[in-house]
């Protein structure tokens, strides 16, 4: 019986340590097994989360992706990764509002994260765009076709250095933020079960 005990462990320690080193952008795979439980348990919590600390470098790319307890969504910065701080806001909302226009973006799902990232959409210097997204449309690249959490996400622009994203989520659900090198992450909880 210990033995058994002792093999189920190592299991589930095993399956956490996989789900743990999943890139961004990995898809799970039918059949690998999981530990929702052991692995998913966080305490992340819905309220909003802000730095305010940034170098204001340039976005080059949002890209998502798919992980056992979560969906990831991913901020690439230009430049060389110098670990410089990337500033944001990100937290729920009832409604997502075009800054400066003011305009409602329509975000589909049953609960909308505004996610606002200090890196423009443009290059400063030059004005000219580095990241291709367009007001109100969903993101390029970006396809949400059997994602567990994430329903949908909507451009909203560039303003002042920050770009605003919609994203649609099932529910409202836990979260966290933060900086990986010259990337900003947000990962979206799949439930609240096993998170406080």
């Amino acid at each position: 019986m210990r033995r058994l005990r002792t093999g189920l462990a190592a299991l589930v320690l095993a399956g956490a340590g996989l789900a743990a080193t999943l890139p961004a952008g990995t898809a799970v795979a039918a059949g690998v097994p999981t530990t929702a439980a052991a692995a998913c348990a966080t305490d992340w919590g819905s309220q909003s989360k802000v730095s305010t600390d940034t170098d204001y470098k340039p976005l080059r790319d949002i890209r998502t992706g798919r992980h056992d307890c979560f969906d990831r969504m991913v901020f690439d910065i230009l430049g060389a990764d110098t670990k410089g701080p990337i500033g944001y806001r990100v937290g729920y909302v009832d409604q997502m509002h075009q800054d400066g226009s003011g305009d409602v973006i329509p975000v589909a799902g049953g609960a909308i994260l505004e996610v606002r990232v200090a890196a423009p959409s443009y290059d400063p210097a030059t004005g000219q765009p580095v990241y291709d997204g367009k007001a109100k449309q969903p993101l390029p690249g970006v396809d949400l076709t059997g994602y567990r959490t994430f329903r949908d996400a909507r451009f909203g622009g560039s303003f002042e250095g920050d770009t605003q994203v919609g994203l649609g989520v099932r529910a409202k659900l836990p979260f966290r933020v933060f900086q990986e090198g010259n990337r900003l992450v947000v990962d979206v909880a799949h439930a609240w079960r096993g998170f406080r």
